[in-house]
């Protein structure tokens, strides 16, 4: 098994630390220990045992996560250390070597890895930048869908609400794609650890029990604000959530008990939907000083508005390759974000707009003096025209 290096992960672990403005996280301003605990304060800790959990989450917790969609019980989720942990265990359960994969793109580059890694080949998926319609959007195929699903085909990967677009699927297309996978006997990884910061607060379309053969992953670090927590989980029929946690047995082995204490304390309902409710209400302060930025550069700047997460994936006109960009932004201006060829869309940044909005701004702002400095190679074109 050989794993090809995880170029965003590694890209972001190296400079997030290291910049004065750090633009390429893709959820909201995290908040803290004591504003997650509120009145309640540190008693709620002080008595926690440093002990190991159940290594599959607590009851409390999974119960918990479950309530979150409906008709899950208990015994069908698995606790992780983080979203990336569930979806690790959950292809290292489906992929075997010279499976067929069909991966959405773009898309976070977790589950494309780890397929190749696994030995199977890799069918990408894309979505197609979309301005015909009554709102621009990027847009699934699904008739494209059933050209790249044969008998070979093993998984479906998506992303949902995705990343790096801030796109959803519809309840149409999520129905689709299932109904694509059921009849050929196909699994789907529906990450939809975004779901939940959708700017109109209608959660996105799930793909759970709309075919026998789903795992759903999801998570406290981007929809909760909370990713210190390191809390993901899957989600998947009794017998797969047994399989998923068997290898989980292999790698962390359990969650931290301090971050079970603190997702149980998060997911309560009302604190649940209040969490959410921050994450909207940051979404949409920050929302319109992008968009009024990117109106600012018409036609040298554009994107398709994302739908849900706080991230926008700005295409640019200017005669430069994406890393080259990023890495002379972060060298001369102290500002990070994700170039686009990490998404094999090069000519694109990914610009986190979660956090604060003096230094978004700020950081917009910086990101002006370096492009100014840059002359103009052509028009941007729609991704996948």
């Amino acid at each position: 098994m050989r794993i090809p290096p995880f170029a965003l992960e590694r890209f972001q672990s190296i400079h997030e630390h290291q910049v004065e403005i750090n633009l390429t996280e893709s959820g909201v301003e995290p908040l803290d220990v004591g504003e997650l605990l509120g009145a309640e304060g540190t008693d709620l800790l002080l008595d926690q045992p440093l002990a190991y959990t159940q290594s599959n989450g607590t009851p409390e917790l999974r119960a918990a996560i479950a309530a979150t969609l409906p008709g899950v019980t208990d015994a069908e989720v698995l606790v992780a250390n983080g979203g990336a942990e569930a979806n690790f265990v959950t292809c290292w359960r489906l992929i075997e070597p010279g499976d067929e994969v069909v991966v959405m793109q773009p898309n976070y580059g977790q589950a494309h890895g780890l397929a190749e890694g696994f030995g199977a080949i890799v069918r990408p998926w894309p979505l197609r930048e979309e301005r015909s319609g009554p709102a621009p959007r990027w847009a699934p195929d699904l008739d494209e869908l059933r050209a790249l699903v044969t008998d070979r085909t093993k998984l479906i990967a998506v992303c949902n609400p995705n990343n790096p677009t801030g796109t959803r699927l519809t309840e149409a297309e999520v129905a689709g794609v299932c109904e694509i996978a059921d009849r050929h006997g196909v699994w789907v990884l529906s990450d939809e650890i975004y779901r939940g910061s959708e700017r109109d607060g209608v959660e996105t379309p799930s793909a759970w029990r709309r075919t026998e053969r789903v795992v759903v992953t999801g998570g406290l670090s981007k929809a909760y604000g909370l990713p210190g927590l390191r809390i993901g989980w899957a989600i998947a029929a009794r017998d797969v959530a047994a399989d998923l946690w068997c290898r989980r047995d292999y790698t962390t082995i359990a969650p931290s008990a301090l971050s079970d204490r603190l997702a149980r304390h998060a997911l309560a309902p009302p604190r649940r939907t209040a969490l959410l409710e921050r994450t909207r209400r940051m979404i949409a302060a920050n929302f319109p000083i992008v968009g009024a930025w990117l109106g600012a550069h018409a036609g040298k700047l554009a994107w398709v508005p994302p739908e849900a997460g706080a991230i926008g994936f700005v295409r640019y006109a200017h005669d430069i390759g994406s890393t080259a960009l990023a890495d002379r932004l972060r060298q001369t201006e102290g500002v990070l974000v994700v170039p686009g060829d990490h998404f094999s869309l090069d000519g694109w940044l990914r610009i986190g707009y979660g956090g604060r909005a003096a230094s978004l701004r700020e950081g917009l702002a910086r990101l002006d003096r370096v492009l100014a400095e840059l002359p103009l190679a052509a028009a941007p074109s729609p991704a996948g025209s």
